[in-house]
């Protein structure tokens, strides 16, 4: 166990706060205000992690803070000074860590496919004005309906995440070449996909406060720039958002699009990795300690 003193473990809090701060605090400037941002806002109301507990450092599982009383408090801390995550709580998390590893090897070992041009994103407004609701967003389509319908039909769709197909509308689901179900993600997930390397956020704080906020931080960064892109190839016009558009229904836009895609695929590589041997450091401490508490 490495014990962190105050001096110690403080300018690493600070340090973490102000880094994320840089884009929480125009996000809640503009909650404030009642601003919705079609880009941004995603990443707090998709992904189900507040702000404040983004903001919040952890040390991860295997680090004790002194002078730390405020942890004691928090879910997945013991109250003993000096504070650190539980054992036991470790333990309690082994049904999630066994779910996240086995999804995050399986991603990692297949290799990446670079040919899908972010037409989840139009799927999901095929013929959008025959559907209750419209568009997802209220934002206009760059090529109107008419065109973004044809640019759909136009193209082989080869979606592998099932939470983006999840949101294709009824009439672009049968479209798809792949059908991922809600409980098949292992089988489907490949990391060249844009959702499946934002999911590494969504992977990292499920682990939180076992896993060290540095990670976090990294997996939220990567998450953060992967939206844009996910975006600027979305059928909407956000010119006014200064969001300028790559075209993907053109040869030149894919290309730029592929491009952009290999780089985030390289980015969250590492991240995965790292995600995966924390998980196997976190099953290896809830077995020790389940054959401890057992014996």
């Amino acid at each position: 166990m490495k014990v962190l003193s105050p001096a110690e473990w403080r300018p690493l809090a600070d340090a973490h706060a102000a880094r994320v701060d840089e884009f929480l605090e125009p996000h809640l400037a503009r909650r404030a205000d009642q601003v919705r941002h079609p880009v941004h806002d995603f990443l707090f109301t998709y992904y189900s992690q507040r702000p404040a507990q983004l903001r919040r450092w952890h040390p991860g599982h295997g680090v004790a803070l002194e002078d730390a009383g405020a942890y004691a408090g928090l879910k997945g801390y013991a109250a003993e000074e000096p504070v650190t995550v539980s054992d036991a709580y470790v333990v309690s998390q082994r049904p999630l860590v066994e779910q996240l590893h086995r999804l995050l090897t399986a991603t990692a070992a297949r290799p990446p496919q670079f040919g899908c041009f972010g037409l989840h994103e139009w799927a999901m407004v095929h013929r959008a004005s025959d559907v209750d609701g419209g568009t997802r967003h209220d934002w206009p389509l760059r090529l109107g309906q008419d065109g973004t319908d044809a640019v759909v039909e136009s193209h082989r769709i080869t979606c592998s995440h099932f939470d983006a197909f999840r949101f294709f509308t009824p009439t672009a689901r049968p479209l798809n070449t792949l059908q991922p179900g809600r409980d098949d993600r292992p089988a489907f997930e490949q990391p060249g996909c844009l959702h499946a390397g934002m999911d590494l956020y969504k992977h990292a704080f499920r682990l939180t406060p076992m896993v060290p906020s540095d990670l976090v931080a990294d997996c939220f960064e990567l998450a953060r720039d992967i939206r844009v892109l996910d975006m600027r190839a979305a059928p909407y016009d956000l010119t006014d958002l200064g969001v300028e558009p790559v075209r993907i229904e053109t040869t030149a836009g894919k290309a730029a699009y592929v491009e952009a895609q290999r780089g985030f695929a390289e980015r969250g590589a590492p991240l995965r990795a790292s995600l995966v041997a924390a998980c196997e450091w976190l099953l290896a401490v809830a077995g020790e300690r389940s054959v401890a508490q057992n014996s």
